[in-house]
């Protein structure tokens, strides 16, 4: 690992039948990294909802006006569109976002507070209750239809045929 003086030559050999077979550069063209994005609207079936400058301001296409009104008129039609949609969107957006984060928000805390521990509540004593079901099912419940059971089956239906 010294220090080199001398310089080196680099060279590249190639057979020139190799070089002249082929103009195309080696690495070709640039691949194409994103492909196209599909056209929404390929059938052109929304066409009547696309409006532009020249629906609104409404220059006809066979004049041409040569004193820059039209330009002028279209810069002003982009300007109050942007500042018509800025008004919209901090008079109508920003509330209604912020409205929409409150309801959000107290639903969440009523989620946490409220009806999860009445969840909780009722599924650590739905083990207790079980038992005192059956315990209430075993005495009264099953010896009134035992009894019952017994009454009937004294009961004999016969049908007869003429």
């Amino acid at each position: 690992m010294g220090l080199e003086k001398e310089k080196m030559e680099t060279s590249v050999i190639m057979d020139e039948d190799e070089f002249n077979r082929s103009i195309e550069p080696i690495l070709g063209k640039k691949p194409t990294v994103y492909s196209e994005v599909p056209g929404r609207d390929p059938k052109d079936i929304n066409a009547h909802l696309k409006v532009g400058f020249e629906d609104i301001i409404a220059e006809p296409i066979s004049t041409h006006s040569f004193d820059r009104v039209w330009i002028g008129s279209h810069a002003v039609f982009e300007l109050v569109k942007f500042i018509f949609y800025r008004i919209l969107t901090t008079f109508l957006a920003i509330p209604m976002a912020f409205i929409a984060g409150i309801v959000f928000g107290i639903l969440s805390c009523i989620h946490i507070w409220v009806v999860m521990p009445v969840i909780q509540g009722c599924m650590m004593t739905l083990p207790s209750i079980h038992v005192i079901w059956t315990s209430l099912m075993d005495m009264f419940i099953g010896p009134f239809f035992f009894s019952i059971g017994r009454c009937l089956s004294s009961i004999n239906v016969k049908t007869v045929q003429n």
